[in-house]
């Protein structure tokens, strides 16, 4: 995310500045939900929450023979070091860059997206240069990196280090850390960040109140999101497309299409022109609640201003205008180059039902064409069709049509396409089961995963200590401990280890099971592994979460020790299975 915050699932981004001049409201009561007409344009403007780049002073000119590097390039170079090297190769090439360190150019690396763990390193690392001292805008950026990683610990810790540091706060460091914990189910300490931004005296922008606003539709507070609505034009902040957005999304998936399309109307009057996103998620809304009288409005928006659909949601489109009889006409009009991904699913279908006559060469060269075309739902029907008729496809192919359906977020496709790699007796690659545990995961389709990993094992492929800690964790966040530990057998002796069995104790700390928890604890210390501070925090929290202060102390006095030891430059070297740990549950360890 950006410092102009921009939110991910549509949540609004920071615009560039608009005029109000009066607002008028009207809002009507509808069965408790809202309906609500657009404000005129305003005369005060929005601050930019974009960082600008510091002025640099007047240098002497450089050699014509001096070739000149461009900083998008500098960027570039380093995201490929964090990116593709590891981190003590990354580290010594950044030693090496002859440029100097400043807010700006340090925020552009982490916005460019490094992986995680490599951008925490980056973090610290370019802290420690001298001169060097980290700002709002890069801690913001951090938290953001954190937060989409679903490392609410870490974001949480990095936020308290800025108050302690008196690094300044601002209203888009308080709508990033909303955004976050409630997009981590965390809703009550989302408002929290709500209310103490407000408390302090920082303004809420159209980012924020679009995110408060969104929060609270999605946990069915809609008399509070009318009130933040009303708040909002009180305060002469202007709504823009994404706050309207919101509005839509809401009040097409409670069935108040009218009032829907009020909204549409009049926001293109005051001046907040749909874009192709905003369009994009009305489509896909309608398309799930059956609400095609919409739809076709929003089309006809789009054919007449040029904007196109993405193809997961012209294909959900089309799916729900045939559901409901109704002409497709428009769609294609509004998307003509899908036209022909649309006549070849119509070709796979027909050629199911007359394969027999050459099934291998026919139902094969047509699956190569789907696959090129992204053709997702020809696919399916297509490897129906091959499964019913025992037709085998090389194991590559399988694990190419798993990767597209998950990169479609399709988990029936996905699912399909495993289903016919058992049926065929195919072990398909690694990289095909990754992509598809991901996408149940993301999904939250647990129960395929227990069989999905033991498939994976027999066919010699290993998830690796860092995947099965984290699927571990997550099954554990998903309360699903008995899957959990279903996994955690399935796993090889050697990826039982300090990481894994602490992913494991905390499953059972997240569905309230103590005594189990630190039985896991003394089976892992009996089997030779030693706690890391990654399985002290683990333990300190779950006690502490459930009441048992004592013990949780006791621990605590431990972890001391051990962190006392690593600082006084102790011989004792921690394993990588340790170090991962650590890097996965250590709320404070920089590896």
């Amino acid at each position: 995310m950006e410092h102009n915050n921009r939110m991910v699932n549509g949540v609004a981004v920071a615009v560039a500045p608009k005029l109000l001049v009066m607002c008028r409201i009207r809002i009507y009561k509808f069965h408790g939900f809202i309906r609500i007409l657009v404000p005129s344009p305003s005369t005060r403007a929005m601050h930019s929450l974009n960082q600008s780049k510091p002025m640099k002073k007047a240098e002497k000119l450089k050699l014509k023979d001096e070739p000149r590097e461009y900083m998008r390039n500098v960027i570039g170079k380093i995201y490929n070091m964090l990116k593709y090297s590891s981190w003590e190769s990354a580290e010594q090439d950044l030693n090496n860059l002859s440029m100097k360190w400043d807010s700006y150019t340090v925020n552009q690396v982490l916005k460019s997206h490094p992986p995680m763990e490599k951008a925490w390193l980056f973090f610290n690392w370019v802290s420690s240069l001298r001169g060097f001292k980290h700002d709002h805008y890069t801690y913001t950026t951090m938290l953001d990196i954190f937060g989409e990683a679903g490392r609410v610990s870490s974001m949480k810790h990095l936020f308290q280090q800025m108050q302690e540091k008196g690094i300044k706060l601002d209203s888009v460091t308080y709508t990033s850390m909303m955004h976050w914990l409630s997009s981590s189910g965390n809703f009550d300490e989302a408002m929290q960040m709500w209310d103490q931004m407000k408390s302090k005296g920082f303004h809420p922008t159209v980012v924020s109140y679009t995110a408060y606003i969104k929060i609270l539709f999605h946990n069915q507070r809609v008399k509070e999101a009318t009130r933040a609505y009303k708040e909002m034009i009180s305060s002469r902040v202007a709504p823009n497309c994404h706050t309207y957005t919101v509005l839509m999304d809401y009040l097409i998936g409670s069935g108040q299409y009218k009032e829907a399309l009020e909204i549409f109307e009049k926001m293109q009057e005051a001046g907040a022109q749909p874009d192709k996103a905003a369009c994009n998620i009305l489509i896909e809304r309608c398309s799930k609640v059956g609400g095609t009288e919409f739809m076709t409005h929003i089309l006809q928006y789009m054919k007449e201003n040029r904007l196109v659909l993405r193809y997961p949601v012209f294909v959900k489109a089309l799916e729900a205008l045939k559901i409901a009889g109704e002409s497709d006409t428009l769609l294609r009009q509004v998307n003509p180059q899908f036209y022909m991904d649309c006549i070849i699913r119509k070709k796979a279908s027909n050629t199911i039902t007359v394969a027999a006559d050459c099934p291998t060469n026919i139902d094969k060269e047509l699956l190569f064409v789907l696959l090129k075309n992204r053709n997702v739902v020809a696919i399916d029907h297509l490897l129906t069709g091959m499964m019913d008729k025992k037709i085998s496809l090389d194991h590559k192919v399988v694990s190419t049509i798993i990767e597209v359906n998950c990169s479609h977020c399709r988990p029936e496709g996905a699912l399909l396409a495993f289903k016919y790699s058992v049926t065929m007796g195919i072990s398909i690659e690694r990289t095909g089961y990754l992509s598809l545990i991901g996408l149940l995961i993301r999904s939250n389709m647990f129960s395929k995963l227990a069989e999905i990993v033991e498939k994976m094992t027999r066919a010699g492929h290993s998830l690796g200590i860092y995947l099965a800690s984290l699927l571990i964790f997550r099954l554990g966040c998903a309360r699903k401990h008995t899957l959990a530990m279903k996994i955690f057998n399935l796993l090889p002796d050697n990826h039982k280890c300090s990481a894994t069995y602490t992913a494991l104790i905390s499953v059972y700390f997240s569905v309230r099971r103590v005594n189990e928890a630190l039985e896991i604890y003394k089976i892992m210390c009996s089997k030779g592994f030693c706690p890391v501070l990654g399985t002290y925090d683990v333990l300190i929290a779950g006690l502490e979460r459930n009441g048992k202060y004592a013990e949780a102390e006791h621990y605590r006095k431990a972890k001391k020790r051990k962190s006392l030891r690593a600082n006084s430059g102790s011989q004792e070297s921690v394993c990588i299975e340790g170090k991962i740990c650590n890097l996965l549950f250590s709320v404070d360890v920089v590896l």
